[in-house]
């Protein structure tokens, strides 16, 4: 009973929530809202439960000096001293605002641009013209980045008496040829959500259960 209890409630929750999709009933609209309710609290836990999981691990850093141990006690400082100023002072004024404005977002957008240079490295090994697909994704990879950039719209010209500018093919790419793959990509994705939650609630898959057999 301790692997079927799960199993069937997982079978019987996802049996209740495939269901209320296919019928108006008041009673599985009540159902639907309650576990969206109760998804919000399974929320708050999960923050509960990742803060007691940093403060543990940074604790366990410093007890056992690792490597860069003492910029654990930076995290730590930050992590209470953002949660206490949140909690005393207005959201709208106070140490919170400030330092979310003059240390998050700078630290994010510095990560976020760090991210540039992997970006161009992953291109230069993948866009190596070497093959004709290599090619075209160069030829193609050029041409979107050209047009998304604003010296992209300077460059321009007449096709079989056609105006055409480096934006339009750009965006042409991106809403045509681009736009089929990712829709092919995304119903993939949902075929495989489906059988992956078919399997779930039939209780095929029970790695949530820590089997792996």
């Amino acid at each position: 009973m301790k692997r079927q209890g799960p199993i069937i409630l997982a079978f019987v929750v996802g049996m209740l929530m495939m269901i209320q999709f296919f019928t108006p009933n008041p009673f599985f609209l009540s159902l639907y809202n309650t576990v969206l309710d109760w998804k919000q609290v399974v929320l708050g836990c999960t923050f509960i439960l990742g803060t007691w999981s940093l403060i543990r691990y940074h604790l366990t850093r410093i007890q056992r000096k690792q490597d860069n141990w003492r910029y654990s006690y930076v995290t730590l400082a930050g992590l209470g001293f953002m949660v206490l100023s949140a909690g005393i002072w207005k959201t709208t004024t106070g140490p919170y605002p400030w330092l979310f404005s003059n240390v998050q977002v700078p630290m994010q957008s510095t990560m976020f641009s760090l991210l540039a240079f992997y970006v161009a490295s992953a291109s230069y090994r993948a866009f190596r013209a070497r093959t004709v697909h290599a090619t075209l994704l160069l030829v193609a990879g050029a041409l979107v980045m050209l047009g998304r950039v604003p010296i992209g719209a300077y460059f321009s010209g007449t096709v079989f008496g056609v105006e055409i500018s480096l934006v339009e093919i750009s965006d042409w790419m991106l809403n045509v040829p681009n736009l089929a793959a990712k829709r092919g990509i995304m119903i993939g994705v949902g075929l495989g959500t489906t059988a992956t939650a078919l399997k779930i609630i039939l209780g095929i898959e029970q790695t949530y259960l820590g089997r792996t057999d």
